[in-house]
């Protein structure tokens, strides 16, 4: 991997300053910090940024989230460890993501019905389009992850 292209916090921190108040207001939201940390980490995931993928584990971590559902988010659709409200919001965020290939279905849309409110709805789209805008600018500036010890998982 090479070094970072551009220090983008700084050259234009009025824009970094903006999607940090985003991100404040998303993670006060009211679908709550775990749900949304999750989703941050699936659609970094999808997207292949490092930078984020590691923070957004170690910030499931610090909350308390198990490292087993952590590891396993890769592969949620194969596991019984979400529920269905994050399996809806988690088939969203990809859908999202992705959507150039499928323009978010409308039978994913009326999943989330079933789980969240219209505003609810609202703030979990927010945060998908916030975490793709967030590893547009990782990625494309090559931002670098730190090493750092992880907690390693129970045995």
């Amino acid at each position: 991997m090479s070094k970072q292209r551009l220090p983008y916090e700084t050259l234009l921190p009025s824009a970094y300053k903006a999607m940090n108040a985003l991100s404040m207001t998303i993670h006060a939201a009211g679908i709550g910090k775990q749900l949304i940390d999750l989703v941050f980490l699936r659609v970094s995931q999808v997207n292949g940024c490092a930078y984020c993928i590691d923070m957004h584990a170690r910030d499931l971590l610090a909350e308390g989230e198990s490292w087993q559902r952590i590891n396993s988010l890769v592969g949620w659709q194969e596991t019984t460890f979400y529920s269905e409200r994050e399996r809806a919001a988690l088939a969203w965020a990809e859908a999202v993501t992705l959507i150039a290939g499928n323009h978010a279905p409308d039978a994913l849309f009326d999943a989330l019905k079933a789980h969240f409110s219209d505003v609810e709805i609202t703030e979990l789209t927010y945060a998908v389009t916030l975490m793709n805008a967030w590893n547009r600018l990782a990625i494309a500036f090559r931002k670098q992850v730190k090493p750092a010890e992880l907690a390693q998982p129970a045995r």
